[in-house]
């Protein structure tokens, strides 16, 4: 007789070695001889910890004195149930052949912990969801899915208690519900207080009810969703621009957008896209607006769920900040501000690290919270600096370009307002989307032949630099649309002296 597999993946801090524990505990109580293993990830997000167990189905009292022989580690096509607490992940291990149609049971969680990868696109790098769900359904006898996470803050503890909870559900395992709460009760490193106890007992039952009810419950959750409600985007708009920098700033956005219809349509998709990405391109990051971010009320309420703390409870918070003469530099006068970035650039010039500010700041503490406000009152003060001329003068050239390019053909017009996406982030990675922004509409979008064919290129071209970080692929395709390379930047080289060495001579 073959043993049962069970594969379950969890991320860190997620009590995955307690759900292990329970689990092996479960089957020795049923009178079933088991074995667990474990294979630690790398870290949290770049690397699930697995644990295997391998379960005999039969009674140790029916064995007639045979010992069962179980495997180490898990073998691709010999999994029976494969659980996980990611989505992501658990697609990952049905695309290493952890799970087959014929075999294989799949718990998995509907939630996403991004991947650094994702977060590291410049466009939208994220899976799309539905997609990883098809193929789980693709790839496994039975499959179900449930938000582990909202049932475990439901329920007040940690995604293992409802994990053991629909696996106990599942009936892949021969052991009784109450053989898993009595292992629960009994402790140990995952529970070992009562309240601790009766949390992880709540969230066992919410997951194993809805798994046990899965004919009323999952069919409704696994049903093509009803298309929500498309969001006003521009109602959110002008609520991020008020929040930002007042009604005036508002009314702005108002004028600027009004121009783009009148050149490419109201409701075009010109209009949409600009819609959008002006919005947030008026809102830049800045000093000001990261003090006012960390003093956030929703912020600290946030910190405070996040950690688990109770109102009566003290939670300290501490933010790191490393400001640097472009971020002191952005609240000067223009002219002040020319002065003190040269200053820095012969700084880097002359080979030493460019100057920075490093900074640990007690959010919590009177004296931390002072100075984000006082950071947060220069609101007033940031149509006075030079960030603010260099950033709503760049703006409005690229508005002029999609002006002028809807007029010239309705292609080119939604082409040049999508290429708002190469405006993100902050520091080196928002000016090298500002440098390949202006680069493309002065050398890609208004030249010789037909416009349609450069909306193409425009196209390409903005794919492409969102695609490569480095840039080659979007100098690439200016060149084979007939537009110049980018200039090379220059670069400073830093030499470092070697310390002799000190080690005695062999």
């Amino acid at each position: 007789m073959k043993p049962i597999g069970v594969l379950v993946c969890a991320l860190g801090g997620e009590g995955g070695g307690v759900l292990a524990e329970w689990l092996y505990g479960a089957a020795v109580r049923a009178g079933l001889a088991a074995q667990s293993t474990s294979i630690p990830g790398v870290a949290q997000r770049t690397g699930a910890t697995t644990y295997y167990l391998e379960v005999c189905p039969v009674p140790d009292a029916a064995l007639g004195g045979r010992r069962p022989v179980f495997g180490l580690s898990p073998v691709a096509g010999e999994i029976d149930l494969l659980v996980s607490s990611e989505l992501l992940e658990t697609a990952r291990q049905v695309g290493n052949g952890m799970a087959t149609a014929a075999r294989t049971t799949v718990l998995s969680a509907t939630t996403r912990a991004l991947t650094v990868a994702e977060k590291m696109q410049q466009a939208d790098g994220r899976a799309d969801s539905a997609a990883l769900v098809a193929a789980l359904r693709r790839h496994a006898r039975h499959c179900e899915l449930l938000d582990f996470d909202a049932l475990a803050k439901q329920a007040g503890t940690v995604v293992s208690a409802p994990m053991l909870g629909a696996i106990a559900a599942s009936g892949v395992l021969p052991i009784p519900r109450a053989v898993f709460e009595a292992q629960i009760g009994a402790g140990g490193k995952g529970a070992s207080s009562a309240k601790g106890i009766e949390a992880s007992l709540r969230g066992f039952a919410l997951a194993f009810d809805a798994v046990a009810a899965h004919r009323a419950v999952l069919d409704a959750a696994l049903a093509p969703a009803a298309p929500a409600a498309a969001p006003d985007l521009r109602a959110l708009a002008r609520e991020r621009l008020r929040a930002y920098q007042g009604e005036a700033y508002v009314r702005l956005y108002d004028e600027r957008l009004a121009r783009v219809e009148a050149a490419a349509g109201a409701g075009g998709e010109a209009a949409a896209e600009v819609t959008r990405w002006l919005a947030l391109w008026m809102a830049f990051d800045d000093i000001v607006h990261v003090a006012g971010l960390k003093l956030a009320a929703a912020r600290q309420a946030r910190v405070r769920r996040e950690v688990g703390a109770r109102d009566d409870e003290i939670v300290k918070v501490f933010d790191h900040f490393k400001p640097g003469v472009p971020e002191f530099a952005a609240l000067l006068p223009p002219r002040a501000a020319a002065r003190l970035l040269a200053w820095d650039r012969r700084r880097v010039a002359a080979g030493r690290e460019p100057w920075a500010l490093p900074l640990k700041v007690g959010t919590h503490t009177v004296g931390g919270t002072l100075m984000l406000r006082a950071l947060a009152a220069l609101k007033a003060w940031r149509p006075h600096g030079s960030r603010w001329a260099t950033e709503q003068a760049l703006i409005e050239r690229w508005l002029a370009a999609v002006e002028r390019g809807a007029r010239e053909h309705p292609a080119l017009g939604v082409e040049l307002a999508k290429c708002g996406r190469l405006i993100k982030g902050y520091g080196s990675t928002n000016e090298r989307g500002k440098d390949n922004l202006l680069h493309l509409i002065d050398h890609l979008a208004f030249g010789a032949g037909d416009a349609g064919a450069r909306a193409d290129a425009v196209r390409a071209a903005c794919s492409a630099a969102l695609a490569d970080e480095g840039g080659r692929a979007f100098d690439q395709q200016l060149v084979a649309h007939g537009a110049p390379p980018r200039p090379p930047r220059e670069q400073a080289v830093r030499w470092y002296k070697r310390r002799p060495d000190s080690r005695p001579a062999t």
